[in-house]
């Protein structure tokens, strides 16, 4: 109990001092902050969505079409779910990032 008692008070001393500090610290930091990597990086993220939803589209119509092919079409419609997301990553993805940074697609 008094343990907690005390652990308590330096908090409680100690916190003005910890937000001050945090403020001093992103004050600091304003003027070092550099973007001119981020069209770089948001290249990346569209080279990313439009392999991933292909490889997701890929892999959903691979999934349906075995599951059709075995007869059971009942099964089968997961699949096709997840080949239409996996168009919907691959277009929209790609088009929402590309429009973020004023790519031409």
């Amino acid at each position: 109990m008094i343990v907690k008692q005390q652990a308590y008070r330096v908090l409680r001393v100690l916190f003005p001092s910890l937000v001050a500090l945090s403020f001093a610290t992103a004050a600091h930091a304003q003027g070092t902050m550099d973007f001119s990597g981020a069209q770089t990086l948001m290249g990346t993220f569209k080279t990313f969505a439009m392999y991933a939803g292909a490889v997701i589209c890929l892999g959903g119509l691979i999934f349906a079409g075995i599951r059709m092919m075995s007869g059971r079409f009942q099964d089968a419609i997961p699949g096709l779910f997840g080949a239409l997301f996996g168009a919907g990553v691959l277009g929209w993805g790609a088009g929402w990032i590309g429009s973020l940074t004023g790519q031409s697609m």
